[in-house]
């Protein structure tokens, strides 16, 4: 009910307005105010495309990051530099009505300031759960003036979501699910990153119960968690990862001993989108012994 009355009010604002406008507010508080619906869209991280590709929007996309390669039709796409440091002039001279930027390190919002000085409307977001995920989803869905589109594919996600947890909400004892990011030098995802949502939507429990977004652990601290069940991505973060049966000490895990590992795809689980359905079917399949 809360989600409903949150989207409805998202949308009813901008057309009842006196003056038409179409707005929302980022998550960082600032009210993002367009004349019109935005027809050329920077996105400057993946997610935002994979999002409008989703939506039957890609239409709008303008442009692409250096690293964006999902779905293939981006590609085509001319790049106007990366997530954090993008070409500021590139992205001017394509004329673009709306600027989308995820949160992340400092240079995420210092990038759009030289964009902000120029005119162009700019908002950036920060997404670490699925209720973050459908906001944002909402939001685009208003900025672009495509309300109903936008409420199909949240719809859809929750769907596919509720269908999962119908199967596993009976289990009491939640497997234990170790997710890392990085090897060498650990990285985990902790409680405050989708990733821990998405072992939560798949019927698991993030055994790391540290609130950041991105945990740096010693193989000492991984020993003590010994968890029952080892996810590691492969990606941008993780490149060439070696398997973890073949590295030192980690035969001792619990789950290398019992073969409950699992490769997956980092822009699936860790890029916030679409896909981050997908993620919860495949861990719920691998959590269940039903992959």
């Amino acid at each position: 009910m809360f989600l409903k009355s949150f989207f409805l009010l998202l949308v009813i604002i901008p057309v009842n307005s006196a003056f038409a406008e179409i707005s929302v507010i980022d998550d960082f508080g600032d009210k993002v105010v367009l004349k019109s619906p935005a027809k050329r869209i920077v996105a400057l991280y993946g997610a935002f495309n994979e999002i409008l590709f989703a939506m039957d929007l890609d239409d709008r996309i303008v442009a692409r990051t250096a690293g964006d390669d999902y779905p293939a039709q981006i590609i085509k796409l001319p790049s106007i530099g990366t997530h954090m440091r993008p070409n500021s002039e590139l992205i001017v001279a394509l004329n673009p009505d709306l600027v989308l930027q995820m949160a992340g390190r400092s240079q995420a919002k210092t990038a759009l300031e030289p964009l902000k000085e120029r005119g162009i409307p700019t908002a950036m977001f920060k997404v670490t759960s699925f209720e973050d995920l459908y906001s944002l989803i909402w939001k685009i869905g208003t900025l672009t003036g495509e309300p109903k589109r936008a409420e199909k594919l949240v719809h859809s996600m929750i769907g596919r979501l509720d269908k999962v947890k119908n199967k596993y909400s009976k289990i009491k004892d939640k497997p234990e699910v170790f997710f890392e990011i990085r090897y060498p030098n650990l990285l985990a995802a902790g409680q405050g990153s989708i990733v821990s949502d998405i072992i939560v939507k798949a019927g698991g429990d993030n055994c790391v119960d540290n609130p950041k977004k991105i945990v740096r652990m010693g193989e000492e601290e991984l020993l003590r968690l010994n968890p029952e069940n080892y996810v590691y991505q492969s990606g941008r973060m993780n490149q060439s990862p070696v398997v973890p049966s073949d590295r030192a000490h980690f035969k001792m895990i619990k789950a290398v001993r019992s073969g409950k590992v699992l490769k997956v795809d980092e822009s699936v689980f860790s890029r916030p989108g679409p896909r981050n359905v997908d993620a919860v079917e495949t861990l719920a399949d691998f959590l269940y012994n039903k992959n």
